[in-house]
């Protein structure tokens, strides 16, 4: 009997919780879905150590990229990509993926982030719309389209327990409650916005009514999300990792949420990822430095602060690659889970020792694109780097021609 993806399902009652099996290659509708991973490292990294002289296929490696030399067709390295309208030093790490004008401006009032967008537009397909995750606490980079940040999970271990352990039964009946009760207020406050309409202005009413949609999304992920806690969770042959509290272990922090990613994405937990990789506050435990993340980027072109840096951002970039082995290594439909996953890695920082939000750096690997290029953009004039959000929206499977401060799609 052919195996049929959809009644395979059906008949096992666990949806998109397994990973993609092999055996779904018979069908035609079973092509392995699309996901986007986006991680940003809100210091920046050195330009001169980066970038090469030369444009194309044939760019010449520098001492960064000689880092990732293994995956060289596996990436594409962007330069002259920006939001326009930025500025005020790093309040650019909140717009980094919603291109929201002047965030140094007061009254400021962000706007939905790319990794939201996606995941509105996907819908409960997975057990999470979206996954955000912090190196270092519960700010995030992710904003709802009321420009509300969506809080980070900094806690790989709590990560992994939401993801892959089932948890008992009344504590599954206890957050069952909790959804219940969560849908008991959002009727009581439809019942009395329904009565307070009747007596006010058509723009009122207008705003109002902004209100309602916004109700009944909040029902139907309310709804959704309590259909999945019927759902069993994904076993995965890793054991749950064990958080790192020393701010001081930078890197393995960021190893520790690197590593959740390839998991996440081959169990279908989640196809929409985002990861900020923050200033820990801390001297990090690197050989050879001896000052905080934030104190380093402001080298102020001290050639030992940028020996330092260097360093730092050296084990940050290993990361980058350690994510993209991982993805390679896993098999998926004949190809691999890189080929099916687009890992973005930049900064909201083209310079961090002045704080300029111009020429970011940003690599983009995997999605079955062709790679190992170097791509050079206008560095006077740059490029919406919104316009490779939209291109990355589309390939995911969205509707959408613009985002944002696009100006279009971005292609290479």
């Amino acid at each position: 009997m052919k195996t049929n993806r959809r009644t395979f399902l059906r008949a096992t009652g666990v949806t998109l919780a397994l990973p993609w099996l092999e055996s779904f290659a018979f069908a035609k509708a079973a092509a392995p879905p699309k996901r986007a991973v986006f991680i940003c490292t809100a210091l920046g990294l050195h330009s001169p150590y980066l970038y090469p002289r030369t444009t194309g296929a044939g760019y010449e490696t520098t001492q960064y990229l000689s880092l990732l030399k293994e995956h060289r067709t596996d990436y594409t390295l962007f330069s002259g990509l920006s939001h326009p309208d930025q500025g005020g030093e790093h309040e650019t790490e909140r717009t980094f993926l919603t291109a929201a004008r002047n965030p140094q401006q007061d009254g400021f009032r962000n706007s939905i982030s790319i990794d939201q967008f996606a995941a509105e537009k996907l819908g409960y397909v997975t057990r999470f719309p979206s996954i955000s995750l912090s190196s270092n606490g519960t700010s995030s980079q992710s904003f709802t389209g009321g420009g509300v940040m969506v809080p980070a999970e900094a806690s790989p271990s709590r990560m992994f327990a939401k993801m892959f352990l089932q948890g008992k039964p009344h504590e599954i009946a206890r957050q069952k409650q909790k959804l219940a009760d969560g849908r008991s207020v959002l009727d009581e406050l439809m019942a009395q916005a329904k009565l307070l309409r009747k007596n006010t202005t058509i723009a009122d009413r207008e705003k109002l009514d902004e209100y309602f949609e916004s109700v009944r999304k909040t029902e139907r992920d309310l709804r959704e999300a309590r259909a999945w806690m019927d759902r069993p969770k994904p076993k995965v042959a890793t054991d749950q990792p064990q958080d790192i509290f020393d701010k001081t272990d930078m890197i393995g922090r960021i190893r520790l949420l690197i590593n959740l990613v390839p998991l996440i994405v081959q169990t279908d937990s989640s196809r929409v990822i985002s990861v900020v990789i923050q200033d820990h506050l801390a001297i990090p435990q690197v050989a050879g430095v001896e000052s905080e993340h934030h104190n380093l980027s402001h080298h102020g072109r001290d050639p030992k602060k940028i020996s330092q840096l260097k360093k730092i951002e050296t084990e940050i970039l290993k990361q980058y690659g350690n994510l993209v082995s991982q993805l390679k290594a896993k098999k998926e439909a004949g190809g691999s889970l890189l080929d099916n996953t687009m890992a973005l890695f930049g900064s909201n920082l083209g310079n961090a020792n002045a704080h300029d939000p111009r020429n970011l750096p940003i690599f983009l690997a995997g999605g079955d694109f062709k790679h190992g290029r170097y791509v050079a953009h206008n560095r006077q004039n740059n490029t919406p780097l919104s316009n490779l959000f939209v291109t990355m929206l589309q390939h995911m499977g969205i509707d959408a021609d613009q985002f944002a401060t696009s100006s279009g799609s971005l292609s290479w």
